[in-house]
């Protein structure tokens, strides 16, 4: 994949501001060009001292906004998908069709992926993250996906979405426009909205001329009743 190269991030070492104000600008200002350097090379290609080169100041200065590279990685994509989280919740909390709300929340979806935190979540995952860390980015990503479910079962109900596995059609959207963030690239040919135009469009009306039929996911069977363990006799 060609390099993927944003907008440097404007320089918070600047004019004094208040205190808090300055250090919450400096510390988002390091995030954000390590979510940058991360998408565009890799992360284990990228150093803390190549985040102090582009924001111009010094790798203590770095350590003073952060602990770690890990610690960078966590806060990133766990910006990233409060994102996509308060997207979706956002349009869900706005009333209206079931099948009106999916659609903005997709729009948002790709939205966030093609920016620097929900991007980061595509391109370099969670599987570069500590253990327990791993466990906090999928519970995250596990209530993103109910979020998705949850739209999708409102859907069926008032009937403006076809019958189907909920779970499954989730993963399918999810997952497709997830990959926006893999290949897409700031000074390509279509910017997010066209992308998003674009795949939903495939994505809610399919490709097919002609009518296809969807069957209705069968009924799963019910779990057999567990049998009492037999009482052993003296």
């Amino acid at each position: 994949m060609p390099e993927t190269k944003a907008a440097p991030i404007a320089s918070p070492w600047g004019p004094v501001r208040g205190r808090a104000q300055q250090r919450a600008l400096k510390r988002e200002a390091v995030l954000r060009t390590a979510a940058q350097l991360f998408n565009e090379k890799g992360y284990a290609a990228s150093t803390l001292d190549e985040v102090a080169e582009r924001l111009g100041v010094s790798k203590p200065t770095v350590y003073y906004y952060v602990d770690s590279k890990d610690a960078i990685l966590l806060e990133c994509v766990r910006a990233g998908l409060e994102m996509l989280q308060r997207a979706i919740r956002e349009v869900d909390a706005r009333g209206g069709r079931a099948i009106d709300k999916l659609d903005a929340a997709m729009r948002a979806y790709v939205d966030i992926v093609t920016q620097d935190f929900g991007m980061l979540i595509i391109r370099v995952g969670e599987e570069s993250l500590p253990a327990d860390a791993r466990q906090k980015v999928r519970r995250m990503k596990a209530g993103l996906d109910m979020e998705f479910r949850e739209l999708i079962r409102q859907g069926i109900a008032e009937g403006s979405i076809v019958p189907c596995d909920p779970r499954l059609a989730a993963f399918t959207l999810a997952g497709a426009l997830s990959w926006i963030g893999r290949w897409y690239r700031p000074d390509g040919g279509l910017d997010p909205t066209e992308i998003a135009d674009h795949c939903i469009g495939v994505l809610m009306r399919g490709l097919s001329r002609e009518s296809v039929a969807v069957p209705e996911p069968a009924p799963r069977p019910l779990p057999a009743p567990r049998r009492a363990p037999r009482r052993r006799t003296a």
